[in-house]
């Protein structure tokens, strides 16, 4: 009989023939859940309520570190990745034409250990020298008041951090009250079009590309893990479950570049897919799950971590993934 387990995974095109039972994993039978990440990580985090669920991948780094006995562990199973340039808006009125005049303004951000907020704020230190301790900072929901910082954190030395429970991120930006903000999620003000609220690279894609080129890291969002009683029981489910994702990836990335009919509901959609899939995975492993294909992004990431509070130790990702995770994805 398969083991039957209940997995929750926000919508995405990539894992879209494992979610609707095209692709089964050997052995597994899945009820898989489609929620919005938000709902979907929040739920895992609160009360573990399924066996394999979409995670934030500072999260589990900070659960990892910091809990004696872990509630869950890790597959190399990517299914979010996003440059994170056009995740910093400015007020027009502060001043900010390039990155680095961030040294000594107020930034407002939702959370401190947001994967997201991880990511801009190495770059703010790696790539335009600006260290953390010269900026105020200021945590609050994007747009909505009330948001908490969700870790317990241990801030650089130096790092000067307020939150600020009463108003929003969007709203403070737009009154000048803070002169930009770091937000995977675009803030209302700019959505609107708010005359003071614009995003600090013009050329988003343009800067993301020089990041890249730079650095070849490719930044991961989201993990999938699994509860960690169920691991200890079933060891040999994680690899089945990382061929699953692999196989049902591996079908979209041939849809996608299928010239024969339009998977992309766009003129030339084949064509861009295979020029990005060039830019980024020159070696022809298109969105890699896996540890080496992907060490460059979770060595940087980790460091990160590290630096800035979120991570008490620096993990390497061997401490990430079980020894079950260790192959190398072939594709």
């Amino acid at each position: 009989m398969p083991l039957r387990l209940t997995m929750a995974i926000s919508d995405y095109a990539h894992t879209r023939d494992l979610v609707t039972g095209r692709v089964r994993p050997e052995g597994i039978d899945l009820n898989i859940l489609t929620y919005p990440f938000e709902q979907v990580g929040l739920r895992f985090a609160m009360g573990k309520e399924f066996d394999v669920s979409e995670y934030s991948f500072a999260g589990y780094c900070a659960h990892i570190d910091g809990c004696a006995r872990p509630e869950m562990v890790a597959i190399p199973v990517f299914p979010s990745r996003v440059f994170r340039q056009s995740a910093f808006y400015v007020n027009s009125d502060a001043g900010i034409v390039h990155v680095g005049d961030l040294r000594g303004k107020r930034v407002g951000i939702a959370q401190w250990s947001q994967t997201a907020a991880v990511y801009a704020k190495g770059y703010l230190v790696h790539q335009a020298n600006v260290p953390l301790q010269e900026i105020d900072w200021v945590q609050a929901g994007v747009n909505r008041p009330g948001r908490k910082e969700g870790l317990k954190l241990s801030l650089p030395k130096g790092v000067r951090l307020h939150t600020a429970a009463d108003r929003s991120l969007s709203d403070m930006i737009a009154a000048g009250d803070i002169d930009a903000v770091i937000s995977a999620r675009p803030p209302d003000s700019f959505l609107v079009g708010h005359p003071k609220v614009r995003r600090l690279f013009a050329d988003v894609q343009a800067a993301e590309k020089s990041y890249f080129d730079e650095t070849g890291i490719f930044p991961i969002m989201h993990v999938m893990v699994v509860r960690k009683e169920l691991y200890d029981a079933n060891r040999w489910i994680l690899r089945n479950i990382v061929d699953a994702f692999d196989e049902a990836k591996c079908r979209t990335v041939n849809a996608l570049t299928d010239i024969t009919t339009s998977y992309f509901p766009v003129a030339w959609g084949a064509d861009y897919m295979t020029a990005m899939s060039d830019l980024l995975f020159p070696d022809g492993n298109v969105w890699p799950y896996g540890v080496e294909a992907n060490r460059k992004t979770l060595n940087a990431f980790l460091r990160y971590c590290h630096e800035q509070g979120v991570t008490a130790r620096l993990l390497t990702p061997e401490d990430l993934f079980p020894p079950e995770c260790a192959y190398q994805v072939i594709v």
